[in-house]
């Protein structure tokens, strides 16, 4: 109990110190009046602003497929760009994608790119340099090489890009907002509004005159990147103000710690908090105890409470503004505190295993643990280091657990659902879900929704797992000085040209 009153005190206090516009993305409140004590008449002296400036780490790399530092890659979008980018929706929209076409079986798609596109060089973008970025971004110690996995081959030729895969997948196009790149090294060329400049080790970000939409529309001709060395001098610098903006995980493993004022700006993300079952043995091997587990939880409360409102509950393991969520089904797993009575499960012992390391999580687990014992439950929660955790996970020692995973941006459920899936600790199998899995990857279009609504049926009657949230990200921005924010899943600078900086 101790543990949950430290966890939820610690989000009140995150939640408190946030500004306006805190789970909108937004703030249309003006600044509270300045008090002065001068003589009347008199005016205050004007205050000298800091510029606008973002945090680098000169000493990594800046490389959008291969760094490791997050601030570096967080200025990814301002350099590069993506054959196709996602909205809020975690849709595909093209960028320097033109058109595409893809072959009757599904497995070979065809990409055309825009016209006149050029890197920050001059040189012309092409299929072959896509191709080769591309083949980067599936290649050892790239980030994105889970994601492209069943890509057999990529071939470039003049203004096309051709990606053949071992399997059909209709949602390709979500897959490839992936930054194209041009050069080797740790600071390779882009297309981006933006050029990387050195002048003496004092890093910028220079804009484009060149640049496909015209630097006009740009909110700043140059960027000031703030030179930092060590992980923990991002917040000392945001704190003191000379960096103006950055990404953060409110909920995350470390506290915030961040004084001051500031705005804070969430965004949809793929992250989601689940609970999962041992399906091989003990309570849970039954369909109809997980599915009154399921209901038992009070999703609403674990994301607007626990985790502070940077959540959103989801009753479905997809996100809820995701156009395949199905509203309707997602209702028949709403909170119902009594769906566990008459199932003789009084006095009946259960296992929950969670990562010590995380607040927030030791906290949920905590409240589950809380909701299930009401039910007449004896559950035993056991907050393991993450090695202890991923050992427990791994041998079956847990009958539920508190589990997150970052999902591709098509929602692909194979790892975490599927035979044999790297994530699939709870050893569900079955044929139907395979072929449920299959079904929903291959579907394209309008397809797409029906094939999504029958999986996501199946996995509500089954239920391998109980989804409780998907985690927002954050940006904060300094207090009043940029407004037009919509950051987005990959992209903290969507939008740019309708930014006001002042």
């Amino acid at each position: 109990m101790r543990r949950l009153l430290a966890a939820l005190l610690c989000c009140a206090l995150l939640s408190g110190c946030a500004g306006p516009g805190e789970g909108t993305g937004s703030s249309s409140s003006p600044p509270p009046a300045a008090s002065s004590s001068s003589a009347q008449g008199e005016q205050a002296p004007a205050v000298e602003r800091a510029p606008f400036a973002l945090a680098a780490y000169p000493a990594h790399s800046f490389h959008p497929v291969l760094a490791e530092s997050t601030a570096n890659l967080s200025l990814a979008p301002l350099l590069y760009e993506g054959l196709f980018t996602l909205d809020s929706q975690f849709q595909a929209q093209p960028l320097l994608c033109q058109s595409y076409f893809v072959s009757t079986d599904g497995l070979t798609w065809t990409f055309v790119l825009q016209p006149g596109i050029t890197f920050s060089d001059g040189t012309p973008l092409t299929g072959e340099i896509a191709a080769q970025a591309l083949q980067t971004a599936r290649g050892a110690g790239s980030r994105y090489a889970a994601r492209l996995a069943s890509v057999v081959s990529i071939q470039g030729s003049g203004d096309q890009v051709s990606v053949t895969l071992s399997q059909p997948n209709g949602a390709l196009p979500q897959l490839l907002d992936i930054p194209i790149s041009l050069g080797e090294g740790t600071r390779p060329l882009g297309t981006g509004p933006y050029v990387l400049t050195d002048s003496g080790g004092q890093l910028s970000l220079t804009a484009r005159s060149d640049w496909r939409l015209g630097a006009d529309r740009l909110p700043a001709g140059q960027i000031p990147l703030v030179s930092l060395n060590r992980a923990d001098e991002l917040m000392s610098a945001f704190n003191a103000g000379e960096v103006t903006l950055m990404d953060v995980d409110l909920t995350g493993t470390s506290a915030l710690g961040s004084s001051g004022r500031y705005q804070v700006w969430d965004y949809n993300a793929t992250q989601l908090l689940y609970l999962g079952f041992n399906t091989r043995q003990g309570l849970c091997r039954d369909p109809e105890v997980r599915r009154g587990i399921a209901r038992a939880i009070d999703r609403d409360y674990i994301s607007d409470t626990i985790l502070a409102r940077h959540a959103v509950s989801s009753a479905l393991p997809v996100h809820p503004d995701s156009p395949w969520y199905d509203q309707a089904l997602a209702g028949e797993l709403s909170y119902a505190p009594a769906s566990l009575e008459g199932l003789g499960l009084e006095g009946r012992p259960l296992t929950l295993a969670v990562n010590i390391e995380n607040t927030a999580k030791s906290a949920a687990a905590t409240y589950i643990a809380q909701q299930l014992e009401r039910a007449g439950l004896v559950v035993s929660v056991e907050r393991l280091p993450w090695a202890d955790y991923l050992d427990a996970l791994s041998r079956g020692r847990f009958d539920l657990y508190l589990g997150e995973v970052y999902l591709t941006p098509d929602f692909d459920l194979t790892p975490l659902v599927g035979t044999g899936g790297g994530l699939n600790y709870g050893g569900w199998s079955s044929g139907a879900t395979e072929s449920y899995l299959s079904a929903f990857r291959a579907s394209q279009g309008t397809g797409r929704q029906a094939a999504a609504s029958a999986l996501y049926r199946h996995l509500c009657q089954q239920v391998p797992i109980a989804p409780i949230c998907f985690r927002s990200g954050t940006v904060l921005t300094q207090y009043g000085r940029v407004e037009g924010l919509s950051p987005v899943y990959g992209n903290l600078f969507s939008g740019l040209e309708n930014w006001v900086i002042s």
